[in-house]
């Protein structure tokens, strides 16, 4: 609370001061000449192309046909739980569905969908790729490409064509890696390092 005293002490500080009589605005003068940092800037810019985080490639892949099986496994993965993985007994916990997208969408699709579930803490998810059964050459593209695509992700533990009900096929089960903070929570649990 003021009192009378403290209002009369700050208007005697105050005497002196004046009101600034310019308008409440930035004066803002855009310079007429590109400055060196600025010519650097845009020489960096041209020369130096954004550098591509996602490490799957469109180069060219064995041609796999619709009722191909994918099959792949990394070292360690125990027998029971690729068996129980296969059978598409491990509860699907997200979806991605590459119908209708060029290689290079579902490239991209691809690599950020398993990004995500890894920090999500996914660990049993389904592709939609389809058969490609319409193609006059009888290759199934985009199959084709995960079948390369997703062994070369390290947080990928384990690929497997779908049971019928799930696609066949048309799709494919990933099994993705433990996220960090699961694997900590885990440690907490058990007890183990």
């Amino acid at each position: 609370m003021t009192t009378k005293n403290d209002r009369l002490k700050f208007l005697e500080e105050m005497k002196d001061v004046q009101r600034i009589r310019k308008p409440n605005r930035a004066d803002i003068i855009t310079p007429r000449e590109l400055t060196p940092g600025h010519l650097e800037r845009q020489r960096s810019a041209v020369e130096k192309p954004l550098k591509d985080a996602n490490p799957l490639t469109s180069d060219m892949v064995d041609p796999l046909t619709a009722h191909d099986i994918l099959c792949w496994q990394r070292a360690g993965i125990q027998n029971g739980v690729f068996r129980k993985f296969r059978a598409g007994q491990y509860p699907i916990e997200a979806r991605l569905d590459l119908h209708q997208m060029t290689v290079e969408q579902a490239r991209r699709e691809v690599f950020r969908f398993i990004d995500d579930c890894v920090k999500c803490g996914l660990r049993s998810v389904i592709i939609l790729h389809g058969k490609g059964e319409r193609n006059p050459d009888g290759v199934a593209q985009l199959k084709s490409y995960l079948a390369k695509w997703l062994p070369e992700l390290p947080d990928v533990l384990a690929i497997h064509s779908a049971q019928k009900h799930h696609g066949g096929t048309g799709a494919v089960y990933v099994m993705v890696r433990k996220s960090e903070r699961e694997k900590e929570h885990n440690r907490e649990i058990y007890g183990t390092r």
